[in-house]
């Protein structure tokens, strides 16, 4: 009888890891950067760091290499991950309205990763676009710049005199990868695969316990 139960175990175990994969959308590790028809609620890409936040958007223009254009690609908005390379255009609607009286110059930048903690996680290799510093009274950062290749770049809006670092907002972007692609960080893949040993180990712990409790029970019988 109580072998019977070990299915149940499981598939209530099972069921809980199901929902805590299904669960990494909600904690925004899988949405979507944009859509087909590029309507902005859907484009959830808010930046921050200690001191500023933007809503952030890139808009591509179509490839004129395309034999049949799509009119709507070019309302499409994408996050940091942009799909190819080409005339770019960006915005960045400031979230604090106090630095909508601050100068903010603009500066994209192309990188190669280090490997190391931020801000030294980067290394600039060329200057592709920069804008000098004006004020945005509106709130709406406006920059395009033409990036002739795929590769890793960096958005910075450089607010006041950018004497230090937390002056030098950072937006990261990834150009040539596809903009929908769900990547799990790892810190969530190892806390899931860790809870789901847990659960296996738990289960297996009570399997072999009413192992020994019936090979007892059984033991005692005349």
């Amino acid at each position: 009888m109580n072998i019977q139960r070990l299915p149940v175990f499981f598939i209530v175990g099972l069921m809980a890891c199901v929902f805590l994969l299904s669960g990494c959308d909600k904690l925004g590790f899988g949405t979507k950067q944009s859509n087909a028809l590029g309507n902005r609620p859907d484009l959830d890409c808010i930046i921050a760091n200690d001191f500023y936040a933007v809503h952030f958007s890139a808009y591509l223009q179509p490839d004129k290499n395309d034999k049949n254009p799509d009119p709507k690609a070019a309302f499409v908005p994408f996050c940091q991950k942009i799909p190819r390379a080409g005339k770019m255009f960006f915005t960045a609607d400031l979230i604090d309205r106090d630095i909508r009286a601050t100068p903010i110059g603009i500066k994209l930048v192309e990188v190669e990763k280090t490997g190391q903690k931020a801000p030294d996680d980067v290394r600039e290799i060329s200057t592709v676009a920069e804008i000098p510093s004006k004020l945005y009274p509106k709130g709406a950062v406006e920059a395009q710049a033409d990036v002739d290749k795929n590769g890793d770049y960096v958005l910075y809006l450089l607010i006041g005199e950018a004497m230090e670092d937390d002056d030098k907002f950072r937006i990261a972007l990834e150009v040539g990868v596809d903009p929908n692609g769900a990547d799990l960080p790892l810190e969530a893949i190892g806390g899931v695969v860790a809870l789901v040993l847990m659960v296996l180990g738990f289960l297996v712990f009570l399997h072999k316990r009413r192992k020994a409790a019936q090979a007892n029970g059984n033991g005692e019988q005349p």
